[in-house]
């Protein structure tokens, strides 16, 4: 007889497992840990955790434009550069840019390079451009003013320079802190599920 579940129908799984297991994820429990835990399979914790970042998804998406403070950044993730290959992203490194609204949301994207078109092109899509925009000195960001945003502060990383005054990055290169060394904990994910792994509310 299948158990009454209100969360999730048609489930074998009842109501306070399911309860339980949200729980778990919540706490960023691994699959096989919260399967030991519950007593439910790997396999079935698996596709209800990928629904469940899939929801998250959906409802972050519904979310307006980035307006306030955003710091922007990007990462690369991947093996360790190739001797010999030169430039931002060389290798086989996916590149990943990352909008940080402060006290709020992480928004990012994969994108093929850090060029300025590639970059931009996410900036105007998410970003209000009643924003101030904080970025290092690479010349992907250059011209946002231009583009009509209210503000655009740098700090140069190449000078050593890592906060001026209000200006810093320090949000989003936290948050990429944050998601290699979790990705690494989970020996990586799946190009397509990045973005469902790097859903998180931060503060600061």
């Amino acid at each position: 007889m299948i158990s009454k579940n209100r969360y999730y129908k048609r489930s074998r799984i009842t109501e306070k497992k399911f309860r339980q297991m949200t729980r778990y994820f919540s706490l960023d429990f691994s699959a096989s840990d919260t399967a030991r835990l519950t007593g439910i399979s790997v396999r079935s914790i698996n596709n209800i955790f990928i629904k469940l970042r899939i929801r998250l998804a959906e409802e972050c998406e519904k979310q307006a434009q980035l307006v306030g403070q955003i710091e922007v950044d990007e990462s690369y993730f991947g093996p360790k550069r190739i001797r010999g290959k030169r430039g931002r992203g060389a290798g086989s490194k996916t590149i990943v840019f990352g909008l940080f609204k402060r006290n709020g949301w992480v928004y990012t994207e994969i994108v093929p390079d850090a060029r300025k078109r590639t970059l931009q092109r996410v900036i105007r899509g998410k970003v209000s451009l009643d924003s101030v925009i904080h970025s290092d000195g690479w010349r992907g960001y250059h011209g946002l003013v231009d583009m009509g945003y209210a503000k655009h502060y740098r700090v140069e990383h190449g000078s050593n320079e890592f906060a001026n005054d209000k200006s810093h990055i320090n949000g989003i290169e936290s948050f990429w802190a944050y998601a290699k060394l979790r990705l690494s904990k989970m020996k990586g994910v799946r190009k397509e599920m990045f973005y469902l792994h790097s859903l998180i509310a931060m503060e600061g």
